[in-house]
């Protein structure tokens, strides 16, 4: 172990959930170039089994994730069309909003002032998290006048987590971190809002990333509760965003962390995501069209981009300094039931 230890095996770690044995799939290890799996059923059957025995499972699983890589177990080739999300359900689906660009340009969509506690207390809600689309999921798309859109975001998967976290001890409750597209109904948000109860019918099932990493796996680019890469997303095959995840990210995920912990505990397997990531230079382009439509009002008076339609393609992915595509792809096509 110690001959891997200095060859950078160990120090890393991808897990994924195969679509196989029953509702929550089968926990496997995923290879460095992301195209070979190994099965950890004999340490735990599921990625939920395993956060909630983390101490124990945490060490074996990146011992198989070492042999992997080294050869010595020999991997099967993985499809990512086989991988659910990496929790196909989970106790908990919690959203922030950790951009500040991203909160101002929504709220001016819609006509409404940013909240008075805007750069002093994060924004969160609580989505729906039974049932959880995969990375290659369709998005269904039942009434188009919904206003159907795509949020691009980062996502920390939490172990046990007491209540009255504060943002410096955070970070021992991170175990794992992967991506999200956080789909949303635009026009159905007003009028939930009015009501002064929250999101409910506006916030349909989410999909996430193919692969869930330790934070060791980003190296110097996980720095203060934060991701410091680009996030890519792709419209029908062009460039919608390439935005910095890290600098405008005005609550760190530790930050998110002792805001949700303030009146109570969080179980292992909670999803706990940074919100839409957004950058104000309108060259890094936008992770949702939320954003794009603010910006055209702003330019000229009225939105010139449709929100999703029937056949649209998202694809989202952040790649790191040495063009490795961490997360893997979600890929996913809008389709009428």
């Amino acid at each position: 172990m110690a001959i891997l230890a200095c060859l950078g095996y160990v120090m890393r770690m991808r897990v994924a959930t195969l679509r196989e044995g029953g509702r929550d799939g089968t926990l496997v290890v995923v290879g460095q170039n992301g195209d070979t799996f190994a099965r950890a059923g004999e340490i735990a059957p599921t990625l939920q089994a395993a956060l909630d025995n983390w101490d124990e499972a945490e060490p074996k699983l990146r011992a198989l994730q070492a042999k992997l890589d080294s050869g010595e177990v020999a991997g099967e080739t993985l499809d990512v069309a086989q991988l659910h999300s990496p929790l196909p359900r989970a106790y908990e689906w919690i959203d922030g909003s950790a951009y500040i660009n991203h909160i101002v340009l929504v709220r001016k969509a819609r006509n409404a002032e940013p909240p008075e506690t805007l750069r002093t207390e994060p924004l969160v809600y609580q989505g729906g998290s039974g049932v959880l689309l995969a990375p290659t999921d369709d998005v269904p798309i039942p009434d188009e006048g919904w206003g159907l859109d795509f949020e691009s975001e980062l996502v920390v998967i939490l172990g046990d987590t007491p209540r009255g976290v504060s943002a410096d001890n955070a970070a021992q409750h991170i175990k794992l971190i992967t991506i999200c597209n956080d789909v949303s109904a635009r026009n159905l948000i007003p009028g939930e809002l009015k009501k002064g109860f929250g999101f409910f019918n506006s916030k349909p099932a989410s999909a996430f990333g193919p692969f869930a990493i330790t934070p060791d796996e980003l190296g110097d680019a996980f720095q203060d509760g934060r991701v410091h890469l680009p996030m890519k997303t792709l419209l029908n095959g062009e460039v919608a965003g390439e935005c910095d995840a890290g600098p405008e990210m005005h609550f760190s995920f530790h930050d998110l962390i002792a805001h949700i912990t303030k009146t109570r505990a969080f179980t292992a397997g909670t999803l706990l995501g940074s919100g839409t990531v957004s950058n104000e230079d309108p060259e890094k382009g936008v992770s949702c069209l939320a954003e794009r439509r603010m910006r055209e009002i702003i330019a000229t008076g009225s939105p010139s981009t449709a929100f999703l339609k029937d056949g649209d393609e998202i694809e989202i992915s952040i790649t790191d300094g040495n063009g490795r595509n961490v997360f893997g792809t979600i890929k996913q096509t809008v389709r009428k039931p």
